[in-house]
């Protein structure tokens, strides 16, 4: 495996740009996701590092080697396709031992590969099946065999579970990132699933038009998103202008369509008047006569069970001003008389965001 450094990466198409001056390193053994919405650039890039297309400007390093203008099939990369891109006509085995010949690898040296692959990824029963013959999680393995087998500097997946169930994705993704650490994998992978890039992600990269909104851990990126569209992209959260007084120590107070807030913070906001957010799980629910800070009234509208949770969905009203909430609860809630809840938000869990222009 070897490190990936992007390096100021552009490229064009007529006005559009699917990259825009895009910087980051994926050290080696790293599992990196570029996460966004559809046309953010996330494939783009990822056919860039393939060889696929060609940089308008900026370099790609891979293991300090600049492959700009190293054709796909010299750069020792491999591919797993959303598709899976098996060859219909070619059983198991044959579909994992492609690469190996196209590389001329020794017969006897294929054959040891190939058996390690089929343990691995569990397909012993299935060596002579053709993809027809296949479940869509067994042709997955199929695919992720036969990248992995070239013993490739970097493996990059182009949102290769889309086209599984939810239970079926849960389980492959699991072993994707299983066989990344065990094999030492630096990892690229493309996904517009939030959950599964918090779930299998070493960093994530967000993007947005070409561009990159923000690069993190899971944890950095949920927990501390720099502005509104990280914040809203990457699960749910309520967000809402407020006016911000530094009080000493990280300690800040805020005035927002919520009421006034105490906050924690390790994190200057950027201005006196910035949006803050904070996520649905953050809120405590408490009594109307609760000493607990940050206390806000939700008139609720609606309520749905999740089974684990019960989510709450209702209004905030502060000022002649109203803001819609969701907030999460592990208990279903006992409304009080006038249809209303009260919440605790953690000082810790508020975030600032960007600057309001």
């Amino acid at each position: 495996m070897a490190k990936l450094e992007i390096k100021n990466i552009t490229k064009k198409f007529g006005d559009f740009y699917a990259a825009n001056n895009i910087s980051f390193t994926a050290e080696e053994g790293e599992f990196v996701t570029l996460l966004g919405p559809s046309g953010c650039g996330k494939t783009s890039l990822l056919k860039l590092i393939a060889g696929f297309h060609v940089a308008d400007e900026g370099e790609i390093l891979i293991g300090g080697k600049n492959v700009n203008f190293i054709p796909p099939e010299k750069r020792n990369t491999a591919m797993c396709f959303q598709s899976y891109a098996l060859f219909p006509h070619l059983n198991v085995s044959h579909n994992i031992c492609y690469g190996l010949k196209q590389r001329n690898i020794a017969v006897d040296e294929q054959k040891a590969r190939l058996d390690v692959a089929i343990r691995q990824m569990d397909l012993e029963i299935h060596r002579l099946k053709l993809p027809s013959q296949l479940s869509g999680g067994q042709q997955q393995r199929v695919a992720l065999a036969r990248a992995m087998v070239t013993r490739p500097d970097v493996i990059l997946f182009d949102e290769p579970l889309s086209n599984l169930d939810t239970k079926l994705r849960e389980s492959v993704r699991f072993e994707i990132k299983q066989l990344s650490k065990q094999h030492n994998l630096t990892s690229i992978y493309v996904t517009h699933d939030q959950a599964e890039a918090l779930a299998m992600s070493d960093k994530i990269i967000v993007l947005n038009k070409g561009r990159i909104e923000q690069i993190g851990s899971p944890q950095e990126i949920y927990h501390r998103p720099i502005n509104r569209f990280v914040a809203d992209f990457i699960g749910i959260t309520n967000i809402a202008e407020a006016s911000v007084q530094a009080v000493g120590n990280g300690k800040y107070f805020a005035k927002s369509v919520f009421g006034e807030f105490e906050i924690q913070s390790d994190a200057a906001p950027q201005a006196e008047r910035v949006y803050l957010c904070f996520r649905p799980e953050n809120a405590e629910l408490v009594s109307s006569d609760s000493d607990k800070p940050n206390k806000i009234t939700v008139k609720v509208a609606h309520t749905a069970f999740m089974g684990n949770l019960t989510e709450v969905q209702g209004v905030v009203s502060n000022g002649g001003q109203q803001q819609m909430v969701r907030l999460q609860l592990t208990k279903f809630p006992q409304l009080n008389a006038d249809g209303t809840l009260t919440f605790s938000i953690d000082p810790q869990a508020i975030c600032f965001l960007e600057a309001v222009q």
